[in-house]
């Protein structure tokens, strides 16, 4: 089977699509942006095509087992559940394994043993408790390897530290040291190694899905034995310049962002993004290409990173920003936009006496009010408008921009994909099929 994929190397995080013959999206993709772009791209990839065999253990389910078509989503999400469970467990190997590395005699002199015993409770400890955070009824605060091993691993090593009354520090030390360099270690191929071990324990131990064990094993097994042919790549983003491909490979972000939104959505004539490092306003034809766009000409202020620094000043996750915000009864007025000054002036704020959600509301203002400038030096919006980057999750921006739209354009389609956030991928991997079709 052939495919076409499209990368998007963001300032905070690569997304990765996978494309089939019939324009069909077969596997979405995302990670952490690294300083190793190459790794970031690589386990990008991997997730998107990780994403597809699911897509194809789906079809070949369907056709083979209609019986089970009830529950179907749940068995995918517990196959799933399982392989990111293997998943897991590989990498808390590996990070172990480059901890223990990083503990020797001159750097511990007189404790490297000790330091070797609590690192080695710490992993068996996280170890255990892997399957309680992959049951089907746990919920994470995220899905990346990073986040969820190291706030468990800062948890549980401050116990066993403090037990054997050993430094703190000294394991947070390892740890920072030994996780970046396991970040960007090349991902495990053994995929089908996996959904197989999965399946397997899925088999033993799910409640009865009502189909022969042997029917849902040879769908399965089938769609792990699909070929799949990388026909063509193409990278975008706003690291695009560091992938590693040819420049033929490589396409604008202005370019992909208004292709994918066309492809989403083929009435879209406005597209804004907002992304982690900037913001696009975007016209687009009704063939999804580019006629005019504007970007942010400065500084990161009112981006992803700008919430990220605002999240961090407020000590909440950048997914708790939009709620808060939504419970507010007033928006304060924020006056900089600039991420040097806003936290100063958020904690001016907060010593005045106002209310953190108010505050909030207030920021989210302010950066779609400076979108909306950007969008209409670019020639302002016109039907259908779409909205997409990891902002556009964001309900309190949502709800500002569409407030200021009403406002100042009237009645307007606004489109916001569920999956907006991979609209540069998808614009990249139409890209590239089309290279092979001799469209480009």
């Amino acid at each position: 089977m052939k495919s076409y994929i499209g990368i998007d190397l963001g300032s905070t995080t690569t997304k990765a699509v996978l494309m089939d013959d019939n324009q069909e999206i077969l596997g979405r993709g995302i990670t952490n942006s690294r300083s190793n772009y190459d790794t970031a791209t690589r386990v990008a990839k991997l997730e998107a095509m990780v994403d597809t065999r699911l897509t194809l253990c789906r079809r070949n389910l369907k056709e083979q087992a209609p019986q089970l078509e009830e529950r179907l989503d749940d068995f995918l999400y517990r196959l799933e559940l399982g392989f990111r469970l293997e998943q897991f467990i590989e990498q808390l190997g590996d990070l172990e394994q480059t901890c223990l590395e990083h503990v020797t005699d001159d750097r511990f002199p007189g404790k490297e043993k000790v330091v070797r015993d609590v690192l080695g409770a710490v992993f068996s400890d996280l170890r255990d408790e892997a399957p309680g955070i992959y049951a089907p009824d746990a919920k994470r605060r995220s899905d990346f390897f990073r986040d969820i091993a190291g706030s468990r691993y800062l948890a549980i090593s401050e116990a066993r530290a403090k037990e054997a009354d050993l430094s703190y520090d000294l394991l947070l030390n390892v740890y920072d040291k030994s996780i970046i360099e396991v970040e960007n270690h090349p991902p495990s191929e053994d995929m089908s190694g996996k959904f197989i071990r999965s399946l397997g324990k899925l088999i033993d131990n799910a409640p009865d899905f009502g189909v022969r064990q042997e029917t849902v094993e040879k769908a399965v097994r089938d769609a792990l034995d699909v070929e799949i042919e990388e026909s063509y790549l193409v990278g975008t983003g706003y690291g695009r310049v560091t992938l590693p491909f040819s420049k033929e490979h490589i396409r604008s972000e202005i370019l992909c962002h208004g292709l994918g939104a066309h492809m989403m959505y083929p009435k879209t004539r406005t597209v804004l993004d907002i992304g982690g490092q900037d913001t696009k306003g975007i016209q687009v034809d009704e063939d999804g290409i580019v006629e005019n766009f504007q970007m942010n000409d400065r500084c990161a202020a009112g981006c992803g990173r700008y919430l990220g620094y605002i999240a961090d000043e407020m000590k909440m996750g950048l997914h708790e920003l939009g709620p808060m915000a939504m419970k507010a009864t007033r928006k304060v007025r924020i006056n900089s936009t600039c991420t040097v000054f806003a936290g100063a002036e958020l904690r001016d704020r907060l010593a005045l006496g106002e209310k953190r959600e108010d505050i909030l509301a207030g920021l989210h203002r302010s950066i779609v009010l400076r979108a909306m400038s950007i969008i209409s030096r670019s020639g302002g919006i016109k039907d259908q408008f779409t909205f997409t980057g990891g902002v556009a999750k964001n309900e309190a921006a949502v709800k500002e921009l569409k407030k200021l739209i009403a406002e100042n354009y009237g009645e307007v389609t606004i489109n916001i994909d569920p999956e907006s956030i991979y609209t540069g991928a998808l614009g990249a991997a139409t890209f590239a099929r089309r290279a092979v079709e001799g469209q480009a």
